[in-house]
C-alpha cells in the first residue's frame, strides 16, 4: 500500500502528532511525505501555461511533476494543515493552484476517481471546519469521493503539552477511529464515485461537447476526446489497481 501525505507546513506542531498517530495504523505502508514551502516553495503565478500549453510549460513543474507523480501512485492521500486565519495554510493553498489543470473542467487524472483522502487540520479556537473544506473542495473536483476529515479545536503546542489525560485519551481515540475505517478498506478495490463527482463530471462533459461541436477544441478538448469521455468511456470505470 502507498499512502502520499502533504503537509502544509514545516512545523511539527499538534497538526503533525496527530497525523503521526492516524499514520499509527498504516506501520507496513510506503508512506511518502511532503512538506510544504519546502517542497513547492512558489506561488501560482496565473500564466496560465498549464492549461494552455500543458503542465509542463509551469514554471514550478519540477516540484510539481514530483508531487503529482506521488499522489498518483497513492492508495490513500493524507493532506494535513493546521488553521490560518480560518483557512488552511497559504502554502497548501499555493499547492492547490498549481494543480487548477486537474479539476475536472479540464484536465482530471482518472486514477484520482478511484482513490481514498484523508484531510486532518487543528486550530486554536474555530476555523478547523473552513480549513478542510480548503482542501476538501479541491479533492472532490480532481475526483475524489472518498474524502475522511478529522478536525479538532482549541489545541495549541502548549495547550497540548498540557491536556489532562483523559482529553487527549478522547482526541487519540477519535483520530484512532478514523485511522481504523480507513486502514480496513480493501485498496485493490477503487473508491466508489459517489453521485455529486458523477453529476460534476457529467455537467462538464456537457461543456467540453460543446466546445468540440463548435470546432474550438484546446488541449483540454482534445484531452477529453482522448479519453473517450466525450463517448461512453468513464474515468471511474477506466482505472485499474496495480495490486
Amino acid at each position: 500500500m502507498n499512502i502520499t501525505v502533504i503537509n502544509g507546513t514545516e512545523k511539527r506542531g499538534v497538526t503533525c502528532k496527530l497525523k503521526d498517530i492516524f499514520l499509527e495504523s498504516f506501520r507496513s505502508a510506503e508512506i511518502t511525505e511532503f512538506y510544504l514551502p519546502k517542497d513547492c516553495p512558489a506561488f501560482c503565478a496565473g500564466c496560465t501555461n498549464c492549461f494552455m500549453r500543458g503542465e509542463d510549460a509551469c514554471k514550478d513543474y519540477s516540484y510539481i511533476n514530483v508531487i503529482e507523480k506521488s499522489l498518483m501512485q497513492a492508495d490513500l492521500v493524507v493532506m494535513t494543515s493546521p488553521t490560518y486565519v480560518m483557512h488552511a495554510t497559504g502554502a497548501m493553498k499555493a499547492l492547490l493552484d498549481h494543480f487548477g489543470y486537474r479539476w475536472m473542467p479540464h484536465r482530471p487524472a482518472a486514477e484520482m476517481f478511484g482513490k481514498h483522502a484523508v484531510i486532518i487540520t487543528q486550530c486554536i479556537g474555530s476555523g478547523a471546519k473552513s480549513a478542510a473544506n480548503d482542501i476538501k473542495h479541491s479533492l472532490s473536483w480532481w475526483g475524489i469521493s472518498k474524502i475522511g476529515i478529522f478536525k479538532c479545536a482549541l489545541i495549541s503546542d502548549i495547550v497540548w503539552s498540557n491536556l489532562p489525560e483523559k482529553k487527549r485519551k478522547s482526541l487519540k481515540n477519535k483520530i484512532d477511529r478514523l485511522a481504523y475505517k480507513f486502514a480496513r478498506l480493501d485498496y485493490s478495490m477503487l473508491a466508489h464515485t459517489s453521485l455529486i463527482t458523477k453529476i460534476k463530471f457529467y455537467f462538464c462533459r456537457i461543456i467540453q461537447k460543446r466546445v468540440r461541436k463548435n470546432g474550438i477544441a484546446g488541449l483540454d478538448n482534445e484531452y477529453w476526446h482522448n479519453n473517450g469521455w466525450l463517448d461512453g468511456s468513464r474515468p471511474w470505470k477506466k482505472v485499474n489497481r496495480k495490486h
